[in-house]
């Protein structure tokens, strides 16, 4: 049985976690158009009769203007240690820039194989497409380039595919049913951020967080308690909204995805707070992976 390590890198927005839960057929790492949305590793196991893929998220490597960039940095290039294989994502839409040459340059020191994952073709012409391969081509001996749209779940299969030929034959490295490495509490926190992320737009930056008091399993139910977690607020307000609107639409999508996932009708309950005391304090700065607030 094939198995290995397959990290997917690249710059913020460019379809990383988009591209992981189209190889996965499921929901796992929340998206948004907002440059710093995955802020942890994240890993999701591909199994099938003859291999097993653990496809690891990574944050959008990018120039950091904040000791948050700094860890999200960091937390990314950690991830090319000791794996099989670099899926290099870029967004053919937007062409290659200097963000998406300053991570290939780094990830030629790793002396591990790449394939170039030419992602959302969807949005461009085809001759425009062909044009591109071969300008990308001469860029670094990449093992494959594949072009797809991880969005419509494009050419996603043949990848795949692909992927198997350049892992070891070594067997699993994960019993049966391992399916991720996080918990369902940071699954439950992480959907209700995406929904904040999604619905407030630019008016609230990525460093609001959500952590999760309580879920308790019912007969047909489960019932969530959980707190929206901001540095000031102005933020909090926004969250919130007129007479509770936003607050109360935010935890409308987060339940239809967390019914879906759980299987079960979701009992939400969400409050927004600031940083009024050294307990949230060290909460929210454990959850960011920041010892402090202040911007280098």
């Amino acid at each position: 049985m094939r198995s290995g390590f397959v990290s997917i890198v690249g710059r913020p927005n460019v379809g990383k976690s988009t591209l992981l839960n189209s190889l996965l057929e499921t929901k796992l790492a929340i998206t948004s158009d907002k440059a710093g949305t995955t802020r942890n590793i994240i890993e999701g196991v591909y199994e099938d009769k003859d291999s097993q893929i653990i496809f690891v998220d990574t944050p959008g490597i990018h120039k950091p203007i904040n000791k948050l960039g700094n860890i999200l940095n960091k937390k990314a290039y950690a991830s090319t240690d000791n794996v099989d294989l670099i899926l290099f994502l870029v967004d053919v839409s937007t062409g290659f820039g200097k963000g998406d040459q300053f991570i290939l340059d780094r990830m030629k020191e790793e002396n591990i194989p790449i394939i170039l994952v030419m992602n959302k073709v969807d949005q461009i012409k085809k001759d425009k497409l062909l044009e591109k391969i071969n300008e990308y081509k001469d860029l670094y001996n990449f093992e494959e380039i594949f072009p797809i749209s991880a969005l419509k779940n494009d050419n996603v299969t043949a990848l795949l595919n692909t992927i198997k030929k350049y892992l070891p034959n070594e067997g699993k490295i994960f019993e049966d049913g391992t399916f991720t490495n996080i918990s369902t509490s940071f699954y439950v926190s992480e959907i209700i951020r995406e929904k904040v992320l999604r619905l407030t737009k630019e008016e609230v930056p990525h460093a609001v967080t959500c952590l999760v008091e309580k879920i308790e399993y019912a007969k047909g139910k489960v019932i969530i308690n959980a707190v929206i977690i901001v540095d000031r607020d102005s933020l909090k307000k926004i969250i919130i909204g007129k007479n509770g609107s936003m607050l109360k639409r935010i935890g409308m999508e987060a339940r239809e995805d967390l019914e879906e996932y759980f299987g079960k009708t979701v009992y939400l309950e969400n409050f927004v707070k600031t940083i009024d005391n050294w307990r949230d304090r060290d909460r929210y700065l454990k959850e960011l992976g920041l010892d402090d607030l202040e911007e280098k």
